[in-house]
């Protein structure tokens, strides 16, 4: 996207927020004749309606996410005019194909496959029709990757490299449009498709620039694990590591993420966040006007989890879009630390793939010290949301595996736990829970605590720091400039 339009974009949905200054210390007290031999056309998949904003959205069990499957974000998209031969379109919000007769405009998209670590079951290209349904969808074609979003045109686009590998008929409006592309997508590597429309009735989808985007749904096969991140560069094993972050985050109504951010622009090392970062349905417009200009300056070092509000758009496509199609969950080491960053948005029983894959990971890579964040808290004294039995199993494995503390927001205060045993119960050694819901959008109360509960505020924005050491770690929670209250402490790894 240009840098202007994203200017634009920020001015527009973002009034001006008076800020204070940073602070210097922190104290912490052309038409074609389309090729004949077109397939059987695919369904047409009715959107799942997004729920409201709410506090209360319940946890997302379907694909594309869940199971063997996983989804990418178009890297690149852009729409071709026969009328504007000349003429890019790589910045619009839409997509669109119409011709045979008319005159012709075809769509363009692009994605990345990288280390796909199995064969491939299926290949879906997903496009979501906007406010223009059609009597008789487009056919999708292979295409080179010669093109670039930004510069093609109708005059120098490439031409279909294979025959129609799908074709589509008759398409609602507001709704999920799925193309097998199996045959196309075979393992790792760029692929590029072309909507080319064989009726005059053309049809318009959202765009990568649009509120849906487009996606691509691998399948793996029976008994493959969806890819990880890569694991990042860690410090030598003998130097500590930080950690910094908090969840809750933005919301262009307020300015409480910017001061939050000026704390990290104070602090070196990793950012994590524990979801809901961009309010109020995680879409990649609020990503760009609303997280971007704070948190975001930070995104090249920063390790996301999604929370529920995410999910208020379609799968997360606007999260998974902005941080670059990071797996919906994955695992990296710091020092002599190994970290997983988890998703509570999808299956976490223990059956699910999600679990699975985590103790594989457990037990290939032993580490005297382990942590753990996500979302929705499996212990809270909170009134708005409070204990989330949904991640018992979740919970057990870590504590069983010898993990040694575990960090989440979804409730917006700040709640420290002492080391607790499987069931919650406080027990030393243990594992230790960090409520940090704190990072700007708002605040909510508690009820009554529960009996490991040892510290609570909610009244108080800031982010909570971790020094990982080779056999310890130390907390801190560092507010905003102008609060006082704080908390500290450090414990060793078992």
């Amino acid at each position: 996207m240009p840098i202007a339009f994203v200017l634009f974009l920020i001015l527009v949905a973002c009034s001006p927020r008076p800020l204070p200054p940073v602070p210097t210390e922190v104290t912490a007290t052309e038409t074609r004749n389309t090729p004949a031999g077109s397939p059987t056309p695919t369904s047409v998949i009715p959107m799942t309606t997004v729920p409201p904003p709410s506090e209360t959205a319940t946890i997302t069990t379907t694909p594309p996410v869940s199971g063997g499957s996983f989804f990418l974000v178009a890297e690149a998209d852009a729409r071709v005019t026969e009328s504007d031969p000349n003429d890019n379109d790589g910045d619009s919000p839409t997509l669109q194909a119409d011709g045979a007769g008319d005159s012709g405009i075809e769509s363009f998209i692009r994605f990345t496959v990288n280390e796909v670590p199995g064969p491939i079951q299926s290949a879906r290209l997903r496009l979501y029709v906007t406010d223009n349904r059609t009597e008789n969808g487009p056919a999708v074609y292979a295409t080179d990757n010669t093109w670039e979003e930004s510069s093609i045109t109708w005059n120098n686009r490439p031409a279909p490299t294979s025959n129609a590998v799908d074709n589509a008929e008759e398409l609602d409006s507001n709704s999920w449009l799925e193309y097998d592309v199996t045959s196309l997508v075979t393992g790792s590597g760029t692929f590029s498709f072309v909507l080319i429309a064989d009726s005059t009735d053309g049809v318009v989808f959202s765009s990568r620039e649009g509120d849906q985007p487009p996606q691509l749904m691998i399948t793996l096969a029976a008994g493959k694990a969806s890819p990880a991140v890569p694991t990042v560069v860690g410090t030598d094993s003998s130097e500590d590591a930080v950690l910094v972050g908090a969840g809750d985050i933005s919301d262009c109504s307020n300015n409480n993420d910017e001061r939050t951010a000026q704390l990290l622009d104070a602090i070196p090392g990793t950012i994590f966040t524990t979801g809901d970062n961009a309010y109020r349905s995680g879409t990649f417009l609020e990503y760009i006007t609303c997280y971007d200009p704070t948190w975001g300056r930070h995104r090249d070092r920063t390790k996301p989890v999604p929370g529920n509000h995410e999910y208020h758009t379609s799968d997360a496509a606007g999260y998974f879009q902005y941080f670059n199609n990071i797996p919906s969950y994955y695992a990296y080491s710091l020092g002599s630390w190994r970290i997983y960053a988890l998703n509570s948005e999808i299956d976490p029983s223990q059956n699910s793939f999600q679990l699975a894959w985590l103790r594989e990971d457990l037990a290939t890579n032993p580490s005297q010290c382990a942590f753990a964040y996500w979302h929705r808290p499996r212990w809270s004294s909170g009134n708005h949301h409070g204990s989330d039995e949904d991640l018992q199993d979740l919970w057990r494995i870590l504590y069983e595996a010898g993990v040694e503390l575990v960090v989440n927001g979804h409730e917006h205060h700040y709640e420290r736990f002492a080391e607790m045993n499987g069931e919650g119960v406080a027990t030393s050694p243990g594992l230790r829970e960090f409520v940090v819901g704190t990072g700007g959008r708002d605040h909510y109360g508690f009820g009554r605590p529960l009996p490991a509960s040892e510290v609570r505020e909610d009244s108080t924005y800031g982010v909570l720091k971790l020094t990982l050491h080779a056999d310890s770690y130390d907390w801190e929670f560092i507010p905003i400039a102008g609060s006082t209250f704080t908390d500290s402490g450090s414990t060793n790894c078992h």
